[in-house]
């Protein structure tokens, strides 16, 4: 049995994407945040918001350069792609016993990036 891991968000781009490469030469690929906001009434009958940033990152050299010159802040955009955990060690400093922290981030690996304004 497969499940379906996909996910698609429009929002806004919060800064420049940046152009990024891999460890030991590896390959290039491009990394911009996104920002989605969603809102619901308060028992007040008052507008309450959140926004919510998601990190991208794409790995298609096309996708990924066309992303890097065409995409800019501000830029309203639809994103296609898979929902992906890295999970990393970061040292914390803070004592002998636990020298390193677990850290796990979630991001999208987009396959697909549309400029909708």
């Amino acid at each position: 049995m497969s499940y379906l891991n996909a996910v698609t968000l429009v929002g806004f781009v919060g800064a420049d994407p940046e152009q990024r490469q891999a460890r030991n030469g590896g390959a290039k690929f491009t990394v911009l945040s996104v920002a989605t906001q969603r809102s619901w009434k308060t028992t007040e009958d008052e507008w309450a918001f959140k926004t919510e940033w998601h990190r991208v990152v794409v790995f298609r050299p096309r996708l990924a350069e066309h992303v890097a010159t065409a995409i800019k802040k501000g830029s309203h955009i639809l994103v296609e792609g898979e929902l992906v955990s890295s999970t990393y060690e970061r040292p914390n400093g803070k004592s002998k016993k636990s020298a390193t922290t677990k850290i796990t981030s979630w991001s999208i690996r987009a396959d697909v990036v549309r400029k909708l304004d």
